[in-house]
């Protein structure tokens, strides 16, 4: 039994990057729009903490950039990685069209605190956290709200349009029947904190070890590191010793082999399942799929979050006008798609070749050790770097924010 029931013009679901910038930008825009979250708060660790250049332009567009860049973070103009012992740039961003040529690390949280300030401006704008979705709510074939659990019991939220943003294992896309097209990957990540101390590298971003199986991101006193290896063998390393583990992530790792003891037990780890996969088609009447929830991406470059706020602008551009005059369609769902398909396409063709490289490399392991082509080939023509900032920092469509009519 449904104890309360709230009515909105736009339901979404997930409180991430793709759902607090859509939630701010249809806020900023005149609608009344809803923003469910199951957890009590953004406080999450190994979350994707990168912020591009092309969202850096958003919060510009925005008029918000001075009191953005005011929150602590640290920049990557360039991103590097460790070949023969030597570093070689990955990804330079020095000659982007943009006014900030750099990534920001920033924690997750603090970004959607900063989403949710600025959303929380509007009073058509509400936030509901500690509210778990159970199911969605239909009229025939039309979605028209989603059902939540709450601390203060059920809740019936009443919604034009349903916007499923709550991440690569989505409730609402399961719920809705939205069918997903998986792409396999062999790999995942376990990720650690390590101290950071005087001696470290000074890369803010890095791949390092003798085929790039470790990652070293500056989180400013500590460093967040992930250690990949094979997909389904974390359960094998678990059951053996601790002290073996750490022997492995010592033979990849730029760090002093005695850091490593600050990883005490298996619960200093955390795995991240990598995965790629894309909505075979992103909406139905009622509802629409952004981010995470239409398209996981494999963790390289970190562009998961930059193409969930390009498709938050994205469905903000299109659908704020005719959701705040009652008049949405299922051509504007239809469009949002069609706009963001290409360069999902793109970013995801390009990882799943670059694992295609990665394989081929590693059959030929035994004749020649070494990083996968794609950062040999990065190695021995520089002004390829540029070209790879530009992917990954501004990805392969770059949407504007719309000023308010």
């Amino acid at each position: 039994m449904t104890d309360r029931t709230i009515s909105t013009a736009c339901a979404i679901a997930g409180g991430g990057p793709a759902g607090m910038m859509l939630g701010l930008l249809l806020a900023r825009a005149g609608v009344d729009v809803t923003v469910v979250e199951k957890h009590p708060d953004f406080l999450r660790d190994f979350r994707g903490d990168t912020i591009h250049p092309s969202t850096l332009e958003i919060i510009y567009e925005l008029g918000l950039e001075e009191a953005f860049l005011k929150l602590p973070h640290t920049r990557a103009p360039k991103l590097s990685a460790e070949i023969g012992g030597r570093p070689v740039t990955i990804a330079d961003f020095s000659r982007l069209p943009v006014r900030n040529r750099f990534i920001a690390f920033m924690p997750q949280w603090d970004f959607l605190d900063f989403l949710a300030g600025e959303a929380r401006r509007y009073p058509n704008f509400r936030l509901l956290l500690q509210a778990k979705v159970t199911n969605v709510q239909t009229v025939g074939e039309r979605v028209t709200g989603l059902f939540l659990e709450t601390p203060d019991g059920p809740v019936r939220l009443d919604s034009t349009l349903v916007v499923a943003a709550d991440g690569r294992h989505s409730v609402v896309r399961e719920k809705a029947g939205l069918e997903v097209e998986t792409f396999g990957t062999p790999s995942e990540v376990v990720w650690m904190k390590l101290s950071k101390q005087e001696g470290d590298p000074a890369e803010t971003m890095g791949h390092a070890g003798p085929r790039q199986g470790f990652v070293l991101i500056d989180r400013g006193d500590y460093w967040q590191c992930g250690y990949i290896i094979r997909r389904g063998t974390f359960a094998d390393l678990r059951a053996g010793d601790l002290e073996a583990f750490r022997d492995k992530v010592r033979a990849v790792s730029p760090l002093p082999a005695d850091r490593m003891a600050e990883i005490q037990s298996w619960e200093d780890v955390s795995l991240l399942q990598v995965r790629i996969d894309r909505l075979k088609t992103w909406w139905r009447p009622g509802l629409i799929a952004i981010g995470d929830a239409a398209h996981a991406m494999s963790p390289i470059g970190g562009v998961g979050v930059n193409l969930a706020i390009q498709d938050a602008v994205a469905a903000a551009n299109r659908l704020a006008v005719p959701l705040r005059e009652g008049r949405l369609t299922d051509a504007d769902l239809a469009a949002v798609e069609r706009r963001r398909l290409f360069p999902t396409r793109a970013t995801q063709k390009l990882q799943l070749m670059m694992r295609s490289s990665r394989r081929k490399d590693q059959a030929v392991e035994e004749k020649s050790k070494g990083p996968p082509a794609f950062i040999r080939g990065l190695a021995r023509f520089p002004l390829l770097s540029h070209l790879a900032g530009r992917l990954i920092g501004l990805g392969f469509r770059r949407e504007h924010v719309r000023e308010v009519r």
